[in-house]
């Protein structure tokens, strides 16, 4: 976020792109980051030179502290309520010789009595108010991935292999960019994500674009509706999970004592792809139609089992 250019001899000609996330612990949002972003677009679009303030957990940009005020000609504050107050009040101080510009902002003030900017876009005011520029924002999508870790199982021995199998996943989460949501398929006590039933479980499942699942169930409700699922057997040798995907012909399972984080990510990879969708949905197809025996074979233990309900 740094594009360099020459002054050419006529003084400053930076721009310093500040927000929220330019001031460690001020709960900077996605708006925010997306709007930082589109600024330093529209900058780069007209070959301005610019710098981005960053601060923890934030990296690649500058300290605004630190800089050499007078580099900056000009200064953006990006998104977000501002008032008049700390950390703004000495950020305005240390920048006051810059023409400083507000963009997208909700000024907390009316502004006949308050508004420190040159040029003043703001998204509310006492004056104007306009859509949040976040829908100009870069539409970037990344896999929104279910994550169904396994809890230990002492009826299957090997008690550490879950926690293996729960690493390699957390190992895989930070490798890759995407949008991971804990799913646990548990209900007979507090659920981590919040949810009650397991209708409301196969409807967050039935979202996902990949499930990473070391849960039996976590593999089955993906594959039955279509989602791709890496399952990951947490017993050595592999055990139910390993069955049920052999007898539901779905390839991408592996067992914990055994995997590397390398097959792990070539599993996910695959899992992404359109055939992998596909044969989700054969894989389901294929599951219902040899279960459609099952109800006569049951009702037949309790007679008269061609009699349909009234």
């Amino acid at each position: 976020m740094n594009v360099a250019g020459a002054g050419g001899g006529r003084g400053p000609v930076r721009t310093l792109v500040a927000g929220w996330f330019s001031f460690e612990g001020m709960g900077a949002t996605a708006g925010d980051l997306m709007v930082r972003d589109l600024v330093c677009e529209w900058l780069e679009g007209v070959g301005r030179p610019y710098d981005v303030a960053l601060a923890h957990p934030f990296t690649g940009g500058v300290d605004w502290r630190a800089l050499d005020r007078a580099a900056y000609s000009h200064v953006i504050f990006a998104c977000g309520p501002f008032g008049n107050g700390e950390p703004v009040t000495e950020f305005l101080e240390r920048f006051a010789g810059s023409r400083l510009i507000g963009v997208n902002l909700t000024m907390l003030q009316p502004l006949d009595e308050w508004n420190p900017f040159d040029l003043l876009l703001e998204r509310d005011s006492s004056v104007a108010a306009r859509p949040d520029l976040a829908f100009l924002g870069r539409a970037t999508r990344v896999p929104v991935v279910g994550i169904a870790r396994m809890h230990e199982q002492p009826e299957y021995g090997a008690r550490d292999l879950h926690l293996r199998a729960n690493e390699a996943t957390s190992r895989l989460i930070a490798g890759r960019e995407m949008a991971a949501v804990t799913i646990d398929t548990r209900l007979d006590e507090a659920n981590a994500a919040g949810l009650r039933t397991a209708a409301e479980i196969e409807s967050l499942i039935a979202r996902m674009d990949v499930v990473v699942t070391a849960r039996l169930h976590g593999m089955v409700l993906a594959l039955k509706n279509g989602v791709p699922a890496v399952a990951i057997d947490s017993v050595a040798g592999g055990a139910k999970i390993t069955r049920q995907a052999r007898v539901l012909g779905w390839p991408v399972v592996l067992t914990a004592d055994t995997m590397t984080d390398d097959a792990l990510g070539q599993a996910f990879e695959y899992c992404l792809s359109a055939e992998a969708k596909s044969l989700a949905a054969d894989v389901r197809d294929r599951a219902r139609k040899a279960l459609v025996p099952l109800r006569k074979e049951f009702l037949a233990a309790f007679g008269n089992h061609e009699k349909r309900r009234p």
